[in-house]
């Protein structure tokens, strides 16, 4: 009988064969490199663009900006209908018995999606106000979220006065990213907004784990981690007093600018990541219920719709990219139009600048932004100190005003918001939260200098109508959207559309042609009689 093998066979081998091997290989390599030389190198040819003698240069210029448009918005419909679509799944998710009930609506809602004709037709700032105003109808307390390092510019004295003037509805100040703010300024803060409503200090916990993360760590038997949240027992004592002494469950809005933290308020108080974050302004587009007990559901909603006649400053703090186009040299001027100058230079480590252009190129040589040619980029230092400013990282803080009475607010609308609540337990619970903060270094402290509250719109007739040339450049892109396909396989633009586009302007400055002078010229000269004498 055979004895079976017990290990693999060796793979060893001569001298001789390895070497031979070896051999074949390297001659195998040198006849590649052989036929590589002879083909050449070819480099891909680069686009040299549409020459200045090119008939139609600006028509066709305009028509591939229209085109790369159409794209980036098709591009965001397609990552809100994703967000929607997962939004739709959380809410499974969170109340599986729902599932069979909302079964018969989405099949009737089938049919209209493919009768839709052309996707983003309508306003998104209308969108917003009109999911705003649902999610202030259906709460019953109103959480108003503040940046801690600018509370009085996060303040939208028209949402407020209509939560005022509904009068059965109750609304709670939520300072938020209290641990960028000294503990000084938070505390004066403090006092000087709890005369008007009740207020809580919140730093909202930013490493939270999705629901699938949540259940894996818990088979590892991971403990969550509390100590990142700060303010969360203050507010859900508060809430929970409120509901005691109505008797009944209650709804809550969660209600703001954009990035103050209204998501990850409600991902604190959940313990899980439910509501979509992030650093980009305006992620969340539409009201999103989460039930954060039997008794308590929570509302989150999208951001306040900013009114353009605020100052330039505060449109740039406030204004979500997504809707609002700004440019970001000149938001990032305004910025630090505001800030304290030898403060911000301590901070970015940055000498001494005369105006905003000359810090901004300092800033991109210090940090190594450059364009072509070594020269500094300079746009792209100030979209560097905009995300910052409007990040959840940099600490800069400014002073309470001295008196600021709003015209929405009395003695006794003040006394109204605050009953029902425990103000005592209110109040020992913030000192607790502010003792146990850390606040920012000395080195990150950058004085600010607030515009005021910041207006907003609520109402959709207030919305600001669209200039004539954006109106002209979105029906445009409506109708060339049907023809996009075939222009897109040839690659070149129609000419006779081109010569439609081209503008009046633009021949009536330049000199007349060549070829009709001379024409002029020849005509000039078959009148001119010979036989005549003119003398």
């Amino acid at each position: 009988m055979k004895r079976p093998k017990l290990k693999k066979a060796s793979k060893r081998m001569t001298c001789h064969k390895r070497y031979k091997i070896q051999k074949k290989v390297r001659e195998h390599h040198r006849k590649l490199r052989k036929e590589a030389k002879k083909r050449g190198h070819k480099k891909p040819r680069k686009d040299p663009g549409i020459p200045n003698s090119a008939p139609f240069k600006e028509a066709l210029l305009r028509e591939a900006e229209l085109r790369k448009q159409q794209l980036e918005e098709l591009k965001q419909q397609q990552k809100l209908d994703r967000q929607k679509e997962q939004e739709r799944k959380r809410k499974h998710e969170v109340n599986p018995g729902d599932e069979q009930s909302n079964v018969e609506p989405h099949q009737e809602f089938e049919e209209p999606k493919s009768k839709k004709a052309k996707p983003g037709k309508q306003n998104p700032k209308k969108l917003h106000c009109q999911e705003l105003k649902k999610v202030i109808e259906a709460s019953d307390v109103v959480l108003e979220v503040l940046d801690a390092r600018d509370p009085l510019g996060c303040r939208c004295p028209q949402v407020e006065e209509a939560i005022v003037q509904s009068g059965h509805k109750k609304l709670i100040l939520v300072l938020n990213k209290s641990d960028l703010v000294p503990k000084e300024n938070l505390e004066n803060w403090l006092n000087y907004l709890s005369k008007e409503l009740p207020t809580v200090v919140f730093k909202a916990s930013t490493d939270m784990k999705s629901k699938e993360k949540m259940l894996k760590a818990k088979k590892k038997a991971v403990p969550f981690q509390r100590k990142l949240c700060s303010g969360k027992e203050a507010l859900c004592k508060l809430l929970r007093s409120f509901q005691q002494s109505c008797g009944k469950d209650i709804q809550v809005g969660v209600i703001g600018f954009p990035n103050v933290g209204k998501s990850s308020i409600i991902n604190s108080l959940k313990q899980e990541r439910i509501c979509t974050v992030g650093v980009p302004m305006g992620l969340t587009r539409s009201m999103q219920i989460v039930p954060l007990d039997k008794q308590i559901t929570v509302i989150d909603s999208p951001c306040f719709i900013i009114s353009p006649c605020n100052s330039s400053a505060a449109l740039a703090l406030r204004s979500p990219v997504s809707i609002e186009v700004l440019r970001p040299l000149e938001a990032a001027s305004a910025i630090l139009s505001q800030a304290d100058s030898q403060q911000v230079v301590l901070k970015y480590t940055v000498p001494g600048y005369k105006d905003s252009l000359d810090f901004f190129t300092k800033l991109a040589q210090k940090r190594g932004l450059h364009q072509k040619g070594g020269s500094p980029n300079i746009e792209s230092a100030a979209k560097l100190l905009w995300s910052e400013w409007t990040g959840a990282s940099l600490g800069y803080y400014c002073h309470p005003p001295a008196s600021w009475n709003p015209p929405h607010f009395n003695e006794n609308i003040a006394a109204n918001m605050k009953k029902g609540f425990n103000l005592e337990e209110l109040e020992t619970n913030n000192a607790h939260s502010i003792q146990v903060l850390k606040g920012p270094r000395l080195a990150n402290r950058i004085l600010f200098r607030s515009s005021g509250p910041t207006n907003g719109i609520i109402e959709e007739t207030d919305i600001p109508e669209e200039l004539p040339r954006q109106k002209e450049n979105k029906q445009n892109t409506e109708d060339q959207g049907n023809d996009e396909n075939n222009a897109e396989s040839s690659g070149v633009p129609p000419v006779e559309d081109a010569r439609e586009m081209l503008p009046v302007e633009s021949t009536a400055n330049k000199p007349p042609d060549r070829s009709f002078t001379l024409d002029e010229m020849s005509q000039e000269d078959d009148d001119y009689d010979f036989k005549t004498d003119y003398l």
